[in-house]
């Protein structure tokens, strides 16, 4: 595939990251092929570790077709970081603000000048106690929809093994050597939703259907049957707290009893 629109600023962060990644990883990697070698569009990606951006982007800028990433705006603040971050052409999301749709303004932007634009649909590093994909967002379903733009489904393994997702020590793991797995599949078929309006229902269809193909190609991955439903944090939360509730009434039910008893 041709290496265009990659620029100054990709290839120095490129030649920073490449290295320590090819030195201290192994790789499999898989699908490439699905990665349109011209045009804009979306790839949809797990999320389970803090390394991902470095596993998926080190994958993907190889395929010649670099992804741009939404990203947290306070890493687009100064430093060389925040250099890196603007000069790649990364696109800043303002959560809680009322500039928050600027960055799907942006995703779309860039997929009308054909290039790719990276989600994690799940909005976070997963909660799912067995590290599958979480229900998504629909943040990916409402860009693909504007756009009608390629959707190629990316799952990826391995990163969480050399740094865990919310382990209380956010350190590396990195002997024994991890593999980085990393997979594209093919596009998801979209095309039943074109033209419709952009409903809750409608965008929720759509990043379902998202979803289960990122999670189908990580139980390949993985070499696991996923599970039937996705995990859904906020009905995890809701049981979690009726369930704390209940205990609270138990115990505080012998307590009056005690109380009663001593009068």
């Amino acid at each position: 595939m041709s290496r265009h629109r990659i620029g100054f600023w990709y290839r120095l962060a490129a030649v920073i990251a490449k290295p320590p990644l090819v030195v201290l990883f192994k790789r499999d990697w898989q699908g490439m092929e699905h990665i349109p070698a011209e045009g804009g569009f979306i790839t949809a990606v797990n999320h389970n570790s803090y390394l991902d951006p470095l596993s998926y982007a080190h994958y993907q800028y190889n395929t010649g077709r670099v992804p741009r990433f939404l990203a947290k705006s306070g890493l687009f603040k100064g430093g060389f970081v925040g250099a890196i971050m603007r000069g790649t052409g990364q696109i800043p999301v303002y959560r809680e603000s009322t500039d928050a749709a600027t960055a799907f303004r942006a995703a779309v932007d860039a997929i009308n000048r054909g290039e790719c634009v990276a989600f994690y649909p799940e909005g976070t590093l997963t909660r799912d106690p067995d590290m599958w994909p979480m229900q998504g967002k629909t943040g990916a379903a409402r860009v693909a929809l504007l756009t009608k733009a390629p959707v190629i489904p990316v799952a990826q393994w391995g990163a969480n093994e050399a740094m865990p997702p919310y382990a209380k020590e956010k350190k590396l793991r990195l002997f024994p050597r991890k593999t980085l797995r990393v997979k594209a599949g093919p596009p998801v078929d979209l095309a039943e939703f074109y033209g419709q309006e952009p409903t809750a229902e409608v965008l929720r269809a759509v990043t379902d259907r998202i979803m289960a193909s990122v999670t189908g190609i990580l139980a390949e991955v993985r070499q696991e049957p996923a599970p039937a439903e996705p995990y859904d944090h906020r009905k995890a939360r809701a049981e979690q707290r009726r369930k704390n509730q209940q205990m609270r009434r138990r115990d505080e039910k012998p307590r009056a009893t005690q109380e009663d008893e001593g009068k």
